[in-house]
């Protein structure tokens, strides 16, 4: 009987941390295979940081994605004041950027194809893990060194959960006087509001408790932007138009700090935060390229082992909780 192939690292996931990762170690001696299906990915726009163009700069994928740069934050509480920030004060050609989701996973994966389309079990031994995996409904076989879930926590679940109580509806909005550049935070009663520069429209995360997140989405197109008109001002004017809205409920997600054998979470598979000041992707991105460059300066034995999974958890321990941390204190 043949032996299973065998790679230093399986990464599970066809989000942009999991493709990120792969990417990260394409031509390098530390063999990948990435595990995911080609399901329907959400059509909406997402944040990145800079620090976040940097590591896709990197990639070589910044230059194929179309973003909106977001030049100015303007954060304010209602009875609170204001607070601006400008990305010349930080010397920096923006201080984070707006493009489609879709396009950001797309891009990625174009560059990183999967050896299956499901992992069905895994079993971790002393020296590797045995993956049990299906592609075209068949079932195959794998040896790894390290399984990685980079699958927004669809395999395991997350061991702490806080619970919101809120909802965020999302929309594509056009305004009657847009501010090119210029990203808005509002912090109302119950919840943060915010407006994304994208395109010519803005990108709307609007937080709120879930009956007014009944009562919002079941009021037609203009009553909508009245209550939106009402509960952000009129810095833009009346809002003009809105597409299509949804609403997703909010919580925070954490697995353990501590890996399983032979196993690490990155991403939301490790951490699924409040989309309040757009951390979470951002953290994913940095969890992968760190991983990344951790693999890359390790001989292959080394890769998976206790010693090396506690020395990622050390590494990323900071800045997972602070991450953790600035969003639930600000919500």
């Amino acid at each position: 009987m043949l032996e299973p192939p065998e790679v230093d690292v399986a990464i599970v996931g066809g989000g942009p941390v999991g493709c990120a990762l792969a990417l990260a170690l394409s031509d390098s001696p530390v063999s990948v295979a990435r595990i995911a299906s080609e399901a329907d990915v959400a059509d909406r726009p997402i944040a990145l940081s800079h620090g976040s163009r940097l590591i896709l700069e990197r990639l070589g994928a910044w230059h194929s994605i179309q973003s909106s740069p977001i030049e100015t934050i303007h954060v304010s509480q209602q009875g609170f004041g204001r607070t601006v920030m400008h990305c010349a004060e930080h010397g920096l050609p923006a201080l984070g950027y707006v493009t489609a989701y879709s396009e950001l996973v797309a891009r990625l994966a174009a560059q990183t194809p999967t050896a299956a389309e499901t992992l069905r079990d895994w079993e971790a031994g002393g020296e590797e893990v045995a993956l049990r995996l299906s592609r075209g409904g068949e079932e195959i076989r794998m040896r790894a060194r390290l399984l990685v879930l980079a699958d927004g926590g669809a395999i395991r679940r997350a061991e702490q959960v806080t619970d919101y109580d809120q909802r965020a509806i999302v929309a594509e909005i056009k305004a009657e006087r847009p501010c090119r550049g210029v990203a808005w935070e509002r912090f109302t009663t119950e919840g943060p509001l915010a407006l994304l520069p994208y395109g010519d429209r803005y990108a709307l995360v609007w937080s709120v408790r879930p009956p007014t997140a009944e009562n919002l989405l079941g009021l037609s197109d203009p009553e909508f932007l009245v209550r939106l008109r009402e509960a952000f001002g009129g810095r833009l004017g009346n809002f003009a138009s809105i597409g299509p809205r949804s609403a997703f409920p909010l919580s925070l997600r954490r697995s353990a700090i501590d890996p399983a054998p032979r196993t690490l979470a990155v991403g939301n598979a490790a951490q699924t935060l409040h989309p309040v000041a757009g951390q979470g992707l951002n953290l994913g991105l940095r969890d992968a390229w760190e991983l990344a460059q951790m693999l890359l300066d390790v001989v292959k034995e080394e890769i998976g082992t206790p010693r090396f999974l506690a020395r990622y958890v050390r590494h990323r321990r900071f800045d997972r909780y602070a991450g953790i941390g600035f969003t639930d204190f600000l919500v």
